[in-house]
């Protein structure tokens, strides 16, 4: 069989190690080198002439980290790896996936250009912020759902008092996943924004009273939406508030938000990494499942078998 090479991004290191880790392997010898103008040169220093190679970076901020993966992708391709996969935890620009304005670009799909003309011949992530992304690539994508992490983790509590949340419309259908797998109600926060990260008035659609209530939703940036999703639920009389979010964004005052918020606790995942500790914040790994489905891809079996089927 084809040999399987893992390598690692900068910034995904942490996560990349806990995969090779499950897999069973070690990270291949990359460097990343750079001219005294910040210039960045990553260096494969082990062959990968027709082998599986699998490279992990995420693509949160600052840009470098999207540059390095386009880097690393091209020098795979050049040194003539059998098959490229850009194992992308948090696809970054995910946002930007239509024309909501005059004048403003489709950044997810110009990402999505820029990987494939890299060299990469398949992609794994996990949870886009909009299904249809899938549609922007002409090759194989593996779109991981992080409801093979939390249904297990929430099995182990008590489901009986839950309600489940959607902290805008545009999330409703990842909630009603866990609404219809665990037999609960949904509710759904129906929010209105003046401007992009700022939250001018929301409204409760369904009763939340006396119920243990878990917000669900793909990301969480400055935690504005999140919270006040979580204040107004409380004052609908929830007994209490949750959060499952597969990506810990979490940029401008969001540690101090969720500090101040009457949120119990917000679950993530480390597809993107902490900037500091929070009480309220709890971490759930992805690495398990990505080491599972790059096992999969390498021997020709099903991704769709490692979903949760709701």
């Amino acid at each position: 069989m084809v040999e399987v090479k893992l390598f690692a991004g900068t910034n995904s290191q942490y996560l990349a190690e806990k995969i090779a880790d499950f897999y069973g392997d070690k990270l291949g010898d990359i460097r990343l080198a750079r001219f005294s103008d910040g210039e960045m040169q990553p260096i494969i220093n082990e062959s990968v002439r027709g082998s599986y190679a699998f490279f992990i970076q995420s693509t949160f901020p600052p840009a470098e980290n999207l540059m390095e993966l386009l880097l690393m992708v091209d020098a795979a391709k050049r040194a003539s790896a059998g098959y490229i996969t850009a194992v992308i935890p948090y696809f970054g620009y995910a946002r930007q996936d239509r024309k909501d304005k005059p004048r403003v670009p489709i950044s997810a799909k110009l990402i999505a250009n820029l990987i494939q003309a890299a060299g990469a011949n398949r992609i794994m992530t996990m949870d886009f912020h909009a299904d249809q992304i899938q549609g922007f690539f002409d090759i194989p994508v593996d779109h991981l759902k992080s409801e093979a992490i939390y249904i297990p983790y929430l099995q182990e509590h008590d489901m009986s008092n839950v309600t489940f949340a959607s902290p805008d419309v545009g999330g409703v259908k990842r909630a009603r996943t866990y609404a219809k797998y665990f037999e609960r109600n949904l509710v759904i926060c129906d929010k209105y924004r003046k401007r992009a990260n700022e939250v001018a008035g929301m409204t409760v659609i369904g009763d939340v009273a006396g119920a243990d209530v878990v917000l669900v939703d793909d990301l969480v940036d400055t935690a504005g939406t999140l919270c006040r999703a979580a204040d107004i639920i409380m004052e609908k009389g929830a007994k209490s508030v949750r959060a499952l979010c597969t990506h810990p964004v979490l940029s401008g005052n969001a540690y101090e938000n969720l500090e101040k918020s009457k949120l119990d606790e917000l679950i993530v995942c480390d597809t993107i990494p902490l900037k500091k500790k929070s009480k309220k914040i709890k971490v759930l790994s992805t690495a398990k499942l990505f080491a599972r489905a790059i096992r999969n891809t390498h021997e020709h079996r099903s991704i769709s078998a490692l979903f949760v089927d709701g």
